[in-house]
């Protein structure tokens, strides 16, 4: 049954705003928890604001550091040139990360953040443990996002307002039951996109960094504990992307969501992927 797991309004925002710096470009986190405690740190995925880990952040800052962080080109982030690399924005992690002073960190990505979570882990040596979701390695064998729904990320009508052209966009990341049954979240996901979205020229860039991204050959590189989660009836990364992961890393745990398995999985099935979390991390 699908429900809203954690309402808008009553979430956290953390102890405050900081900020990192990455060769001039100022890249906005935010922390909460415990700060004795393991950090977890959430990286968000293509155009979105650190907002879309609301659910897991709050639920897991009971008893873990959370740190979350806007891209580069999105929210309080600054918007430098493109087009972005993921090489580049596994490099702006690596600036927070420092900022914060954290050592370790278990890294949590979705989409993009994904392929963000798995470079980091082969460039930079602070990741104990990565939670990969709705996410792919690229390469050849990789299944790429359906021409359907790339024109309706990047293809949207002139005649659309900002907020009819974020539901547009939006609309093949949820399932429809999710479209029919929570239209209050929907417009609330929608107020906050239109707050911290990135602009189109930034969305390009960072589109730009999924296209020439692959790691197929490198996921046996990647030593820490990894745990795949993916949406069975995700119609922006297939899939069969969580297959190429689960052949490829060395140390991997897989959960298939079926009910409420869209892109935004972790929205639609939040209490469920905050409980897969937390079995996988460290008990604290």
């Amino acid at each position: 049954m699908l429900s809203v797991r954690k309402p808008f309004p009553g979430r956290c925002r953390g102890s405050g705003m900081a900020f990192a710096d990455h060769d001039g470009v100022e890249l906005a986190y935010e922390r909460s928890g415990d700060s004795s405690a393991e950090t977890v740190v959430f990286v968000e995925g293509l155009g979105y604001g650190r907002w879309m880990w609301d659910w897991q952040y709050d639920a897991l800052a009971t008893d873990y550091d959370v740190i979350r962080w806007d891209n580069r080109g999105t929210g309080e982030s600054d918007v430098p040139e493109g087009p972005y690399t993921v090489s580049e924005m596994a490099g702006d992690l690596e600036a927070v990360l420092d900022a914060a002073d954290v050592e370790s960190a278990h890294v949590v990505g979705a989409s993009l953040g994904g392929m963000i979570a798995q470079q980091y882990a082969l460039a930079h040596d602070r990741a104990a443990s990565l939670a990969l979701l709705c996410t792919t390695p690229g390469g050849e064998d990789a299944e790429p996002v359906p021409e359907e729904t790339l024109e309706r990320m990047f293809d949207v009508s002139e005649e659309y307002g900002r907020r009819e052209s974020i539901r547009y966009k939006m609309r093949p990341a949820l399932t429809e039951e999710f479209w029919a049954a929570e239209e209050e979240t929907i417009a609330d996901i929608v107020d906050e996109r239109l707050e911290s979205d990135a602009p189109a020229r930034a969305r390009q860039w960072q589109g730009a960094a999924v296209e020439t991204f692959d790691v197929h050959d490198r996921l046996s590189d990647i030593d820490v504990p990894a745990l795949v989660m993916h949406g069975e009836r995700d119609r922006v990364v297939p899939v069969a992307n969580a297959d190429l992961l689960a052949d490829g890393l060395p140390e991997v745990r897989v959960e298939r969501f079926d009910d409420g398995g869209s892109h935004l999985f972790f929205i639609e099935r939040a209490a469920a992927v905050t409980d897969e979390l937390r079995s996988f991390l460290p008990a604290p």
